[in-house]
């Protein structure tokens, strides 16, 4: 029986008593209707997960008794970073949960000269605290135990203004000088995906001026929401831990 999992941001320690957060708590009684005594599995981000049972319930309040700590990973052994342009609707909560869900390590958010969404100040920070909660859930639902870190939104000019060494970075181009199937193997990515209408032609000239390498994936344009994801399943199944199933 697969056991319902949670992500508790606060330090987990082996034979602990902790107040689930509140919005696992509601979840985990309302949604998921679990009893007192029912089992589940928690994990703070920090690697590895515990075993742990409702103790009780009172109220809005749910208490979980923590058993042993256990050892288990479920990350893929390339370190890849999503930098994806902002996204209209709710397009970039999908992207995240499925790249999620297809082991990228980090995603940053960028917002580029042909984003349709735009957010500045409060909004900004409101979004990306979402994200990161839709980080979380992908990994309740899919196993991992360590939270990719949604970094905070900035202009695409100035993300790649920073250094990078020892990285393979790749943008998707549908008339990309390279297939990803023809580069050698990689274990440390930026994989940069453009919004509604692909990235800027300037904006790709100044990616290839930090060593962006444009390459295509076959003979149809991809939408936004669909490039990284295709691109991340292959580079997993290239290079990472969807080979040999």
């Amino acid at each position: 029986m697969n056991l319902p999992r949670f992500y508790c941001r606060e330090a987990l320690s082996p034979g602990a008593h902790v107040e689930l957060p509140e919005p696992v708590a509601r979840h985990a009684v309302r949604v998921l209707r679990l009893p007192p005594g029912a089992p589940m599995i928690l994990f703070d981000g920090r690697g590895g997960e515990y075993l742990a049972h409702i103790e009780r319930i009172e109220r809005d309040r749910v208490l979980a008794e923590l058993a042993d700590w256990r050892d288990v990973e479920r990350e893929s052994p390339l370190a890849v970073t999503l930098v994806q342009a902002l996204q209209a609707g709710e397009k970039m909560d999908f992207t995240i949960q499925k790249a999620v869900e297809l082991g990228v390590r980090d995603i940053v958010p960028v917002e580029s000269r042909r984003s349709v969404m735009r957010l500045s100040g409060d909004r900004a920070g409101k979004r990306v605290a979402h994200w990161q909660g839709v980080a979380a859930a992908a990994c309740e639902q899919c196993g991992r135990n360590q939270v990719p870190l949604v970094a905070p939104l900035e202009r695409l000019e100035s993300w790649l203004a920073r250094p990078a060494d020892g990285v393979l970075r790749l943008m998707l181009a549908p008339d990309g000088e390279q297939a990803l199937a023809d580069l050698p193997p990689a274990q440390n990515i930026q994989l940069l995906i453009g919004a509604e209408g692909g990235l800027d032609p300037q904006e790709m000239m100044a990616a290839r001026q930090v060593g962006f390498r444009a390459v295509r994936l076959g003979p149809r344009v991809l939408r936004t929401e669909t490039a990284g994801l295709a691109a991340l399943a292959l580079i997993q199944g290239l290079w990472g831990d969807f080979r040999g199933g």
